[in-house]
């Protein structure tokens, strides 16, 4: 599976962004989709994962009720809604396809996208 994540960018405190990730090559439907994130010093940390059917989603508290992960087999892409950004937010974001449910080690996801920037600025 290979994975292209896009829509990264700088935006101000209180703003929102939105998040893609495209995917090639296998049944996307039968992958679980995560995001992670990693900001400059720090180690890469888990934001959410989605299941296959999109049914099942689970995220960590930094970002519960602030992000919102969907997806669109149909288009083969998985989406990360982000809102009310905060400058802690500030992180390199990638997506990932994995096939255990659920998933919050970035060690049991298989595949990984190239990472997008993510700037929150106060």
């Amino acid at each position: 599976v290979q994975l292209q994540a896009s829509g990264g960018g700088l935006v101000q405190a209180g703003g929102s962004l939105r998040l893609s990730c495209a995917a090639s090559g296998r049944t996307f439907s039968n992958y679980v989709m995560g995001w992670f994130r990693q900001a400059p010093g720090k180690e890469r940390e888990f934001v959410t994962t989605i299941r296959g059917s999109g049914r099942n989603t689970y995220y960590a508290d930094s970002v519960k009720g602030r992000f919102t992960i969907f997806r669109d087999n149909a288009k083969n892409t998985v989406y990360l809604e982000m809102s009310s950004l905060k400058p802690e937010d500030t992180a390199v974001y990638y997506c990932a396809a994995g096939r255990d449910w659920i998933t919050t080690e970035g060690r049991q996801y298989d595949y990984w996208g190239q990472g997008t920037q993510v700037t929150v600025s106060s």
